[in-house]
């Protein structure tokens, strides 16, 4: 992406950061439904019908699934790592466009904390009020069972445990915090390099990550087939319960997002004095398409029209709309942190302050680092390092991909609402220090 340059600026137009994807290996998300919606039907089918062939179903259709599942959690950790690296030097060559983009990217990160903190205290409550089915937890244990997060930490391990004394090691056990912070801090050094230098470590970690990004396409092309032998695995063990606990996950992270879209309202309002009822009538048109096309940079036309209506002026709306586009994700520090809370909830694991605080960390790092992804593949990079961090099991995640599609309706509303009202602020602010 090319920043244009800040009128309050003399430095040069930072060179553009952004990665270029590679041709992906893409499933449409109807047909990794359907695998699911086929090994639950299957199921239960022999969960009534017959019982008897469970163990067959153990012995050849499960080790498939798991399979996939192997091989779908072995391109988490390097993955991360690379588009950690590319997005903390996008982000870096933005701040260095001038002030309208340092002031952008300070409300992008304020409303990013916002909603992990949030998510951290909506989706245990929401939960109480709408507890879990008595039997789909047991269910999901049962058949996907995840390795044990070990002993809880105190306040002085965890700390120790931030600063790595073997970055490799702390990879290959899949200590997601630690290895993070240090990528980060790894790539905030890099950009200090001299050009030359930092050119050859940017391009070495975005071809890393566009060949990681291949192999998940390929994992992910086999979707259809590992989600229903997974599917079909617990439905035949656990009949009807799967049912329940899929229609409740996506209730509550549904209403978790939407506490994020309703934000943006509240930002709209609050900082960039925006009337309600205006902001609301300019958002209907923008979220009516963002609903028919599920992409926050399909709706890019449709948001700068709702600017120019609620009078956000147009240099600002040019500039920061396609920064948000490309670096700001309101909804997904709230909806990945809630899709963790659900499963440590489902799976019974304790969430300490020090496993909250490890969550609400990477869940913004990880947003930021984010890139235009498919929607299974953004799931799979975003989610898994949260959970990792957290001690929560990774393998419901190879399930709730497969009904992402819903939830993802959520998270683009949210999205493009939060995109406008965070460029009508900026607007705002910027013209309050022109007029000084």
């Amino acid at each position: 992406m090319t920043l244009p340059p800040d009128e309050n600026s003399s430095n040069p137009e930072p060179k553009s950061a952004a990665m270029t994807l590679p041709p992906i290996a893409q499933v449409p998300a109807a047909w990794t439904f359907l695998g699911l919606i086929g090994g639950l039907i299957g199921g239960l089918a022999i969960a009534f019908a017959a019982p008897s062939a469970l163990p067959l179903v153990e012995t050849w259709v499960l080790p498939v699934g798991e399979m996939w599942l192997r091989a779908l959690q072995a391109t988490i950790v390097p993955l991360v790592a690379a588009l950690l690296f590319t997005g903390v030097t996008q982000t870096v060559a933005t701040a260095s466009a001038g002030a309208l983009a340092r002031r952008s990217l300070g409300l992008f990160i304020a409303v990013l904390a916002f909603s992990a903190a949030m998510s951290l205290l909506v989706t245990p409550a929401l939960i109480g009020l709408i507890p879990i089915p008595g039997e789909a937890g047991e269910a999901l244990r049962q058949t996907l069972s995840g390795k044990d997060a070990g002993p809880v930490p105190g306040i002085a391990d965890f700390l120790r445990s931030i600063v790595p004394t073997n970055v490799l090691d702390a990879a290959a056990n899949d200590r997601m915090l630690p290895l993070i912070l240090f990528m980060a801090v790894f790539a905030l050094a890099v950009s200090r390099l001299a050009g030359r230098q930092r050119e050859v470590m940017t391009t070495f970690f975005a071809a890393l990550a566009s060949a990681m990004l291949v192999v998940i396409g390929w994992v992910l092309a086999l979707a259809p087939l590992g989600v229903f032998a997974l599917s079909l695995a617990v439905a035949a063990k656990s009949g009807t319960a799967v049912i329940g606990a899929l229609a409740h996950y996506i209730l509550i992270v549904v209403l978790t997002g939407s506490m994020v879209m309703f934000a943006g309202y509240g930002v709209a309002v609050a900082i960039a004095r925006k009337p309600l009822g205006a902001f609301a009538r300019a958002m209907v048109p923008v979220q009516a398409f963002a609903l028919s096309t599920q992409s926050s940079l399909a709706s890019l036309p449709a948001m700068l029209g709702a600017c120019r209506n609620l009078g956000v002026r147009e240099t600002t709306a040019e500039f920061v709309m396609p920064l948000a586009v490309a670096l700001f994700r309101a909804t997904s520090p709230a909806m990945n942190l809630a899709v963790a809370v659900y499963v440590a909830h489902l799976y019974g694991v304790v969430l300490t302050p020090m496993a909250m605080i490890a969550g609400f960390t990477v869940a913004i790092l990880v947003s930021l680092s984010s890139v235009s992804l498919p929607g299974s593949i953004s799931f799979v990079a975003s989610v898994g390092p949260i959970a990792i961090a957290m001690g929560v099991p990774v393998e419901p995640l190879a399930l709730l991909v497969a009904v992402e599609v819903l939830p993802d309706l959520m998270r683009t509303l949210g999205n493009v609402t939060l995109d406008v009202a965070v460029t009508a602020a900026v607007d705002r602010g910027h013209g309050a220090d022109q007029s000084r």
